[in-house]
């Protein structure tokens, strides 16, 4: 068996046209720093937009989607708390607030006990009842299990955001659920900082 850590920041927000967006802003894994992005229309489709082919291999080997794209993805901090996301026919700028009440109970526990494998166990049922469609631990696909160690949480309060120079509308909770894998992200918009363990 063979572990691999990825950490970083995903961030997960709807907009009014039904798109829902997740964006992984990862700067340190065995794949280096990179930015990837997963994208749900409002039609069901799942796209996945990759910077390069080794990160399309490890993300579809653990999620699934209907199609793929490889393009240059930039992710920028701007000020006034916003970070912008450039992804092929993808842009989005989505504007962080302070912690939630969940980021500040976050805060309080150590990161080597929340990011551990044996925690996100654990801490999978209560996940599951305060955060509709969230899990923390799970199995990934081929023979994968993933355990998602959340270290802290922001809530997002703007969004600004196009597919193929359309603008997709305002920001929106994060629902129906996204489909990429055994879990979602938090249906309210937020960034998650956290540190995800696949064994397999």
């Amino acid at each position: 068996m063979t572990r691999s850590r990825f950490h970083g920041e995903i961030y997960g927000v709807g907009t009014a046209s039904g798109v829902r967006i997740v964006v992984g802003h990862w700067t340190r894994s065995p794949l280096g720093e990179f930015t990837d992005v997963m994208i749900q229309f409002a039609d069901g489709r799942r796209l996945l937009v990759a910077p390069n082919e080794d990160v399309r291999e490890f993300v579809t080997a653990t999620y699934t989607f209907d199609a793929t794209e490889i393009v240059p993805v930039t992710f920028a901090a701007q000020p006034d708390n916003w970070r912008s996301v450039t992804a092929g026919d993808l842009s989005v700028r989505i504007r962080v607030a302070g912690p939630t009440l969940l980021g500040r109970a976050l805060s309080l526990v150590p990161d080597a006990m929340s990011t551990a494998p044996w925690f996100c166990a654990i801490s999978d049922p209560i996940a599951r009842v305060i955060l509709r469609g969230v899990r923390t631990r799970g199995s990934a696909g081929g023979g994968r299990r993933e355990y998602y160690g959340a270290r802290g949480q922001h809530r997002v309060t703007d969004v600004s955001a196009s597919w193929q120079g359309e603008d997709l509308g305002t920001l929106t909770p994060v629902t129906p659920p996204v489909t990429f894998g055994f879990g979602s992200t938090p249906a309210a918009p937020s960034v998650t900082f956290i540190t995800t363990t696949i064994d397999g």
